[in-house]
């Protein structure tokens, strides 16, 4: 039976299965993307955003359809499913847009030359592992950068996505990326490691958890070939004060309840000064117990299930092995009796060091929520795991909460916001978060030749 399959977390059915990559296939789809290098570089860069403009607009115009297909695959609240798509698009669009201009050569000092001038070129072929997660989003801000500079793409999406993946690569061929220029692959950890060690292909960029992006970088370092990646978080969500506690436990409920918890950048630890820490974990509290659980397909539901029955069991286990160790259960921490892969919104707290939620990632629909006894109390808190992806900072003096946000140890701080990600801001982290940036120009400057030309005359 092939692992990549639409096994349907709400009910629990395999609804398709897909047929997996052989590796005897392996050889001839490195000559694919390497040849399609060839020529897709040459297709001017207007050419190849006009492709991606394309590309947006098949994403609105079959928005329907690819949100109903995630919300199958991975449980996804549709009204959630259709942002993504949205996002997406407008991903696709800002690189139409703007990409071209990012691309034109940029003049230097001369420095004792007739000229001297930055040039960026692709590099070449490419491979792409993607998550489950964000199966739409995660893709095009990987994508979209990387074909109009014009390197090519093999993509290996997560094995729960193949139906969307296949979408993926439908709409962009349709839009005018060659067939060979993005391939959509159903291949196994081990054949793209095989990738890797071809010299045709020039870099990889993944986002997933950190052991896959550990196996990735090893391989790829060993063949000397440039990777990127964007892995877990434990973002901490800092309040130093607020003049709405009900406004901001709503919003950091549902930052958090969003896509049932299953975001890198989710805002997962929430740190709170003492004087607020009663109140605000009263109204969290109150705001995980009143979200509407159920059916993703019902556009009045907020959280959906995990994406899988091993995911939810994964995660409820984690908070059985937190409340074990002292932890304590303000609400929820229990898989949902049903067919389905549903897990209780679950809010914890007194968590100390000693304990192992409070350094690792809890991948669902769970909120910690820590007290702090001061600003520096709540900063110490903030750097005090591996992870660095991002953070926020939440009061009424937007300054004293930038201040705080400027010593965050992390790719991404806000303040007074959480999480947002918009095509021209660059996305990623630090520490045990990863490495490199994608979106806006930064992610047309981590797989590009950055070229130096000059010109002497004697």
């Amino acid at each position: 039976m092939s692992n990549y399959v639409t096994a349907n977390p709400t009910t629990g059915v395999t609804e398709r299965e897909f047929r997996t990559l052989d590796d005897s296939e392996l050889a001839t789809l490195v000559e694919r993307t390497a040849s399609a290098f060839g020529s897709w570089r040459e297709v001017p860069d207007t050419d190849r955003a006009e492709a991606l403009r394309r590309t947006a607009e098949l994403y609105e115009k079959r928005s329907d359809e690819l949100a109903r297909t995630i919300t199958a695959e991975m449980g996804k609240p549709i009204k959630q499913s259709e942002g993504e798509v949205q996002l997406a698009a407008d991903i696709y669009r800002w690189y139409a847009e703007h990409g071209p201009d990012l691309l034109q050569n940029e003049t230097l000092d001369p420095q004792g030359a007739t000229e001297s001038i930055v040039q960026r070129r692709p590099v070449g072929p490419l491979v792409g592992v993607m998550p489950w997660n964000y199966p739409y989003y995660q893709v095009a801000r990987f994508v979209a950068p990387n074909l109009l500079i014009g390197n090519t793409i093999i993509l290996k999406h997560a094995s729960i996505c193949a139906a969307s993946s296949a979408l993926m690569a439908e709409i962009l061929h349709d839009a005018g990326v060659p067939s060979d220029a993005y391939i959509n692959v159903y291949a196994s950890s081990d054949q793209i490691a095989a990738l890797l060690e071809d010299p045709a292909i020039q870099g990889v960029s993944l986002t997933g958890s950190e052991r896959a992006g550990a196996a990735v970088a090893e391989v790829a370092s060993k063949n000397l070939k440039k990777s990127v990646l964007e892995l877990g978080g434990s973002d901490p969500f800092i309040l130093l004060d607020t003049d709405d506690m009900a406004r901001t436990a709503h919003i950091a409920a549902a930052a958090r309840l969003s896509n049932a918890g299953q975001a890198c950048n989710s805002p997962k630890r929430f740190i709170v000064l003492d004087d607020l820490y009663d109140d605000f974990v009263d109204k969290l509290v109150a705001e995980f117990d009143g979200a509407a659980l159920g059916d993703p397909a019902d556009p009045e539901i907020e959280v959906g299930p995990l994406s899988s029955i091993e995911a939810r069991d994964g995660v409820a286990e984690q908070v059985k092995t937190a409340v074990e160790q002292g932890a304590r259960l303000r609400t929820g921490g229990h898989p949902v009796d049903s067919a389905g892969a549903f897990l209780e919104p679950t809010v914890l707290t007194d968590i100390t060091p000693e304990m192992d939620a409070y350094t690792e990632e809890i991948f669902g629909p769970v909120g910690m929520v820590y007290r702090a006894s001061s600003a520096d109390d709540a900063v110490r808190l903030a750097n005090d795991v591996g992870f660095g992806l991002s953070g926020s900072v939440w009061s009424t003096d937007s300054e004293k909460a930038a201040e705080v946000a400027d010593r965050l140890e992390v790719g991404m701080a806000y303040v007074n916001e959480h999480g947002t990600t918009l095509p021209g801001l660059p996305f990623g982290g630090v520490k045990r978060s990863g490495y490199g940036r994608e979106l806006g120009r930064w992610g047309l400057g981590e797989f590009v030749n950055t070229r130096l030309r000059r010109i002497s005359t004697k």
